[in-house]
């Protein structure tokens, strides 16, 4: 089968640093699915693993940590899903990439596509909404439903793919008040239009900016950019007994200002359940089958950009390089043709699907 590979610290600028290979098709597991490609989306993990800068097994021969596309085969202990089914997932960390024409994923972590989505749009979703349905219920506790005086939640980089779903979530499903940071206004803009109630500037002075807002105290946070930069000001401005939740990484992190306030602070990372095989796994099943229904019920949308055709070395180099330099504006989704040379019509009007 086709499947572009990588080669580990490796400058995008280099043609080999990812680049078009045949290997074997897969056979799958027990509880796999061998999944047809038909999207993948490119993250800031698909660049730091080919820089080098994130360790990942031998065995990881192609990058790819978000994907939709077909059930091609089920292992002999699979009960969730059936051949000819269409999924979206986000993998996980031990295995091989999406960045294939088949791919294996343990069923207990795929959930069904989104019926009113392409495969582009959908591949723009799992790593982002599993990741902020984690940081919110999982990690800070937050309860759905919308009870009086349920206090602030203060999303910082709310503008980032992780940030765009949490302000979604949050103010559908809980009553927080939803404060959100974007260091410039198109970011801000973005933040507002996805629904948090106020957006402030995070190269600014936080504690001030939120103490002139009509809001009531923070008692969550979602650090989801330079939090070693921040957290005095997050410690600063939550309130006693608040929750931090945490996602990006740090060679040293601080937490002694958080003891005077007994503030807790909580560790994200999106593929623990799948690499520990912990006994909730299946959690993310479900998760991303309730997405799925919010997408559908017209709730949540997803944050794609800009798609490239066909899935290739040339197309994920160039997905690599507007990802790892900042100039992506929502997700870079690379995506199959199909029979016809076009994408799936899709019924979001408002999201535009750009080929180069």
């Amino acid at each position: 089968m086709k499947a572009v590979a990588f080669r580990k610290r490796a400058c995008v600028d280099e043609t080999d640093s990812l680049y078009d290979t045949e290997i074997e098709r897969p056979r799958p597991g027990p509880r796999d699915l061998l999944v047809a490609i038909r999207a993948v989306s490119v993250n800031p993990v698909d660049t730091k693993i080919r820089a080098g800068l994130v360790p990942v097994p031998d065995a990881v021969s192609t990058l790819g940590w978000d994907a939709a596309g077909m059930v091609e085969a089920v292992g002999s202990a699979v009960t969730l899903f059936r051949p000819g089914q269409a999924v979206y997932y986000a993998g996980s960390f031990d295995r091989a990439g999406t960045n294939a024409q088949f791919h294996l994923v343990d069923e207990r972590i795929v959930g069904r596509k989104p019926e009113t989505l392409s495969f582009a749009q959908a591949a723009a979703l799992p790593l982002t909404a599993l990741t902020a349905w984690q940081v919110l219920f999982d990690r800070l506790g937050v309860a759905p439903g919308k009870p009086a005086q349920a206090g602030s939640l203060l999303v910082v980089g709310g503008a980032g793919g992780v940030g765009s779903m949490l302000i979604q979530l949050a103010r559908r499903l809980t009553g927080l008040t939803v404060i959100a940071t974007a260091s410039r206004p198109q970011g801000r803009d973005r933040c507002l239009a996805l629904g948090a109630h106020c957006a402030i500037d995070h190269t600014q002075a936080l504690p001030q900016q939120v103490a002139a807002l009509a809001a009531p105290p923070v008692t969550h946070v979602a650090a989801l950019s330079h939090t070693g930069r921040h957290l005095p000001a997050l410690a600063a401005l939550i309130a006693p007994q608040g929750r931090i939740a945490v996602i990006d990484d740090h060679d040293f992190l601080d937490a002694t200002p958080l003891k005077a306030k007994s503030v807790s602070l909580h560790w994200e990372m999106v593929f623990t359940r799948p690499l520990y095989g912990t006994p909730d796994m299946i959690a993310q099943h479900r998760i991303l089958n309730e997405v799925a229904a919010l997408v559908d019920a017209g709730l949540l949308r997803p944050s794609l950009g800009r798609t490239l055709h066909p899935i290739d070395a040339a197309n994920l180099r160039l997905a690599h390089r507007l990802v790892e330099r900042g100039e992506a504006t929502g997700k870079v989704v690379v995506a199959a043709l199909d029979p016809h040379g076009e994408t799936q019509a899709h019924a979001l009007g408002s999201l535009q699907e750009k080929q180069p």
